[in-house]
């Protein structure tokens, strides 16, 4: 009998879950090795937990089902699933459970060398959606006021207040007059250097490219500068970009703002008028950033990611990617529902 109708007993061996469990086909757990082809489960009041970032073996399952268990997560269902040909299957176990379980499922993971999520409603990559990104660090690996403030001098007092601000502890919209006062005098050759050279996320090119092929829409809403959001239009190939602009006079840099200033609740404003503009139904929508500014944005769309993010923005996230390539938010978007 093929295993797609057979009952599977998993064994602790190193072998990829693959080779006995059909990718895409969900299981009844019937004890604790046991496993019988289902259908899929309702979605109605239970969660998705989601594992990923790494091969799976058929001892990875096992220990993922013991340490649910442990953790007093009741587990009734689980499949393998595959965003892309080119990703690894990662894991996905279903629970009636609707408790908070966000923290321990994220601990579980990390035990076994995973990354772990738990969605109620996981957004799908199969139907029109919407990503709004932070831009620094999130979208690119650096954050450009500190660079700027590098090239200027003033490094080590302009990145001790971005960091203030980046974990909450200082108001956004005042710590950014604060550092961006500190550049006044700042030659544009000096910020263009920057703007050509803007190191990208490992993984954020590929990730716009198939939510694109798959008719997402994509924007970034930043507190840094348009001077580089812009920049980041082609080759993100990003629908609109949203950030602050900073006053320039005599090819210097003034030390000012112009207009209103891209904190946290603005964010949150452009994913909501981008979600009516586009069409887009709320479930479909996902933030993801790394700061404390990015919180607002994150809880008003459907699907809240934090990426490599301060641990205050990890513990209120829906979802977080703490290590590796942005191509794995296609996990949670890819959950066969």
């Amino acid at each position: 009998m093929s295993k797609s109708l057979a009952s599977i007993q998993l064994r602790a061996t190193a072998e990829p879950a693959q080779q006995c469990l059909t990718v895409a086909n969900w299981y009844h757990i019937e004890n604790d090795d046991q496993l019988r082809p289902g259908s899929s489960p309702l979605s109605e009041g239970g969660q998705y937990l989601c594992f990923f970032g790494a091969e799976l073996s058929s001892a990875n399952v096992l220990e993922i089902l013991r340490l649910c268990q442990q953790a007093d997560i009741e587990v009734a269902r689980l499949a393998l699933y595959q965003p892309t040909a080119t990703m690894t299957p990662g894991l996905v176990v279903y629970t009636h459970s609707a408790r908070d379980v966000r923290a321990p499922i994220r601990a579980l993971a990390a035990q076994c060398g995973l990354q772990g999520a738990a969605i109620s409603q996981p957004p799908s990559l199969l139907k029109p959606g919407l990503l709004v990104m932070d831009m620094d660090s999130t979208a690119i690996t650096i954050e450009c006021i500190d660079e700027i403030a590098r090239l200027a001098g003033v490094y080590d007092e302009v990145a001790a207040v971005t960091a203030q601000a980046m974990a909450g502890q200082l108001a956004f919209n005042d710590s950014l007059y604060q550092r961006v006062a500190k550049l006044s005098g700042v030659e544009l050759p000096l910020i263009q250097q920057l703007k050509d050279n803007l190191p990208l996320m490992e993984g954020v090119a590929q990730l716009c490219a198939v939510l694109k092929a798959h008719h997402w829409h994509l924007a970034i809403a930043s507190g840094g500068f348009t001077w580089f959001a812009e920049a980041l239009k082609a080759p993100l190939q990003l629908d609109a970009v949203f950030a602050n602009t900073l006053e320039i006079a005599d090819d210097k840099l003034t030390g000012k703002v112009l207009g209103e200033v891209v904190d946290g609740s603005k964010k949150a404003e452009v994913l909501k008028s981008l979600a009516e503009q586009f069409g887009i139904a709320p479930k479909q929508t996902v933030a993801m950033g790394d700061g404390a500014n990015d919180l607002i944005m994150m809880a008003a769309a459907g699907l809240g990611v934090a990426v490599h993010g301060k641990p205050k923005v990890v513990e209120q996230a829906d979802a977080a990617i703490t290590q590796g390539s942005l191509t794995q938010l296609l996990y949670l978007l890819s959950v066969p529902v």
